[in-house]
C-alpha cells in the first residue's frame, strides 16, 4: 500500500525522504519536537537531539503545556528522550537515503517534517487493558543551495545602493 504523505512539494532531484511508521512513541511529543528542528540542518537536528538524550537542553512546548513546569531561559518545555532516539534514527536514515541518491549529505536541510496519530493497538492485560502510543513521523530534506545566498546577498546590496 502506498503511502501518502501531507505535502505535494516534494522535488526527486534535490530531495530525499523517510517514514517511521507506528513508532512507539508519543504523538503530542513528537509534534513538538518535529516543530521545533523543523527547517534546521541534519546537522543541527542531530545535536540538538542528542543534547536532548543527554538532558542538556530542553525542547520548548509551545502546544501542549498543560500542567508543565518551565525550565530556565524557555518556558514550559521537556526532555523527550524516547522521541528525540527515534528522530535521531530517521535523521540518520533520510542521510543515508540522500547519500544513496547522490545528494551532498552536509548541506542537507530538513524542509518537512511533521507527527501523525497511529494505530493504537491494546496493550496485553489480564486485569485491565490500555492502547498503546504509536505516531508516524515523516521527513523530508533538500539540499541547500549555495546560490541563493550569494543571491540574496546581491539583492541586499543592490536595494542598498538604491537608497
Amino acid at each position: 500500500m502506498d503511502y501518502r504523505y501531507a505535502t505535494k512539494e516534494y522535488n526527486n532531484e534535490n530531495m530525499a525522504r523517510v517514514v517511521g511508521r507506528s513508532l512507539p512513541i508519543s504523538t503530542k511529543k513528537s509534534v513538538e519536537v518535529c516543530n521545533f528542528i523543523r527547517n534546521k540542518t541534519t546537522s543541527q537536528a542531530k545535536e540538538i537531539l542528542q543534547r536532548v538524550i543527554n538532558k542538556k537542553q530542553a525542547i520548548p512546548f509551545r502546544i501542549y503545556t498543560k500542567d508543565l513546569g518551565h525550565k530556565r531561559g524557555i518556558g514550559p518545555g521537556r526532555y523527550p528522550k524516547n522521541v528525540a532516539i527515534e528522530i535521531n534514527n530517521l535523521i540518520e536514515a533520510v542521510e543515508a537515503n540522500a547519500q544513496f541518491k547522490g545528494l551532498n549529505t552536509s548541506d542537507l536541510q530538513i524542509k518537512h517534517i511533521c507527527a501523525h496519530m497511529a494505530s493504537r493497538p491494546w496493550r496485553y492485560g489480564r486485569k485491565r487493558r490500555r492502547k498503546a502510543k504509536r505516531t508516524s513521523i515523516e521527513i523530508i530534506v533538500e539540499e541547500k543551495k549555495a546560490k541563493e545566498g550569494k543571491e540574496k546577498a546581491q539583492r541586499k546590496k543592490g536595494k542598498e545602493n538604491k537608497k
